[in-house]
């Protein structure tokens, strides 16, 4: 805390010692900051507001109409106005290209694009402001800059409705064709696959079923019926039925009898005799007794046969029918699919052809989205650009600081012992100290020296206020006078 306090006192003991020179040369400072404010080159800012304004009709027919929204319009407004395209038309309307080679168009629109600020104020509200040495040039080049805009948003927008008006007929005219010929291709396969396709499979497989049950008992009736035939030929056999009542009756006496009974080895002597009998016919057939029997079951056996051969062919018509209606109905399925999505398709684009119709017919008639100007760039008559009284302001401030710390350098400096402290620090004794004699005279002639740079100071420092206040009061006297002396120097 001390040492705070002795380096607050060193420091002001160090600027009242050399007061006259700390005036001097915050003075001199300031004077060179005020000097630098007025020769650094003044810029004018020109700057014009427009206003995006969105038409009633656009909100009446919202939804049907394809417009770009007011955030789109927004986020393209800034690359787009200071488009190397753009700054090129700006360029040649002002005649700012005169005896430019292709080098200095190039720095020209670099220059162009740094001086020119786009800022969005409010949604649908934006200005322009553009920074030149020249007010007029400022002014010219925002203006011109803003009505290009305006025209080529306009021309460009209706543009894009033709375009797009005229693509979608194209593309309607072109998937109309393969709608038609879709459709086409449908009716082909209906006419070609429509009986099987129109067929139910369970109805189809329950006929399959009862056919194949049918024939399933038509076989069994037939296989009846040959043993039937079988039968009717054994029954009408003489020497065989006399071998069946031979061959019963000797069943019926082994029921009741052994077979050492007399009648029952007659019996079976007479069956022996019988075969014996039935192998000498040696495989001959015998003569059927009722051959009209006969034939009649041979006839319906023969229609039988017939009968199974027709259910065999239809159930095997309609095995490989059943087989084959999957795969049909898959093909008709695919093609509908591709006609339903060139119909899908196709109507999207009628629909969007009717919107950009109206989206066309709105940018024709200007009543969508309009940039209207609220304010334009006018003449700017004071510089935006050096801020000269913050240039002076920081300029009287760098003064005090830049004196002192050149007084701080200049006793820094200086090595000599200027203090009895001074020279206890180095370690060595003092023997004795000799107060400054200051001679009354001398005294005198250097207060009324001070006395005299403290008035001049004063009034000059009162007279560098003026800069500052003229700044204040926005009077371009400085202005004028430095436009003469520019204009002087330039003839």
């Amino acid at each position: 805390m001390q040492s705070s306090e002795m380096d607050y006192k060193k420091y002001l003991q160090l600027v009242l010692n050399h007061k006259e020179r700390f005036v001097v040369v915050a003075l001199l400072i300031m004077t060179l900051a005020f000097a630098v404010s007025f020769v650094l080159p003044r810029k004018y800012q020109a700057t014009s507001t427009v206003f995006i304004e969105k038409n009633v009709i656009s909100e009446l027919v919202k939804g049907i109409t394809v417009t770009p929204s007011m955030e789109d319009t927004i986020n393209v407004l800034t690359y787009a106005i200071t488009s190397r395209t753009l700054l090129t038309k700006v360029i040649d309307s002002l005649d700012m290209n005169l005896s430019k080679n292709q080098t200095e168009m190039e720095a020209l629109i670099k220059t162009l694009q740094k001086n020119t600020t786009v800022k969005v104020k409010d949604k649908n509200l934006f200005t322009i402001s553009f920074l030149d040495q020249n007010p007029r040039v400022a002014r010219d080049f925002v203006n011109t800059l803003v009505r290009l805009y305006i025209e080529e948003n306009i021309s460009s927008k209706r543009g894009e409705s033709y375009d797009a008006t005229k693509f979608l007929s194209e593309q309607i005219d072109t998937f109309n064709e393969k709608l038609e010929k879709a459709e086409a291709e449908v009716n082909a396969y209906k006419r070609d696959n429509g009986g099987i396709i129109s067929i139910d499979e369970g109805k189809l497989f329950e006929e399959i079923n009862t056919a194949q049950q049918k024939l399933y008992d038509l076989q069994l009736r037939r296989r009846q019926l040959e043993g039937m035939r079988q039968v009717t030929r054994k029954s009408n056999d003489p020497l065989q039925a006399k071998l069946s009542a031979l061959q019963k009756r000797l069943d019926d006496l082994r029921v009741q009898y052994t077979d050492s009974y007399p009648e029952v080895v007659s019996v079976r002597s007479d069956i022996e005799t019988v075969r014996e009998q039935l192998r000498a016919r040696k495989g001959a057939e015998a003569q059927p007794l009722e051959p009209q029997e006969l034939a009649k079951i041979e006839s319906e056996i023969d229609a039988i046969k017939v009968t199974e051969e027709g259910l065999r062919r239809y159930v095997a018509n309609n095995r490989r029918i059943l087989q084959s209606i999957p795969t049909a109905k898959a093909g008709l399925e695919k093609l509908e699919l591709e006609k339903k999505n060139q119909k899908a398709i196709y109507d999207q684009l009628f629909s969007r052809h009717g919107q950009s119709e109206v989206s066309k017919q709105m940018e024709v008639q200007d009543k969508s989205t309009t940039f209207r100007v609220v304010d334009p760039a006018v003449l700017p008559v004071k510089p935006s650009s050096p801020d000269r009284l913050k240039i002076m302001l920081l300029g009287m401030i760098g003064g005090l600081a830049g004196s002192f710390g050149i007084l701080f350098l200049l006793d820094q400096l200086d090595t000599s012992a200027k203090d009895v402290e001074f020279v206890k620090e180095l370690g060595l004794p003092v023997l004795a100290v000799i107060p400054r004699m200051t001679d009354p005279v001398q005294v005198a002639a250097r207060k009324k020296r001070s006395r005299r740079i403290f008035c001049l100071a004063g009034v000059y420092f009162m007279l560098m206020l003026v800069f500052p206040a003229m700044e204040v009061l926005n009077l371009t006297y400085m202005d004028r006078a430095l436009d003469k002396v520019y204009a002087g120097g330039s003839h």
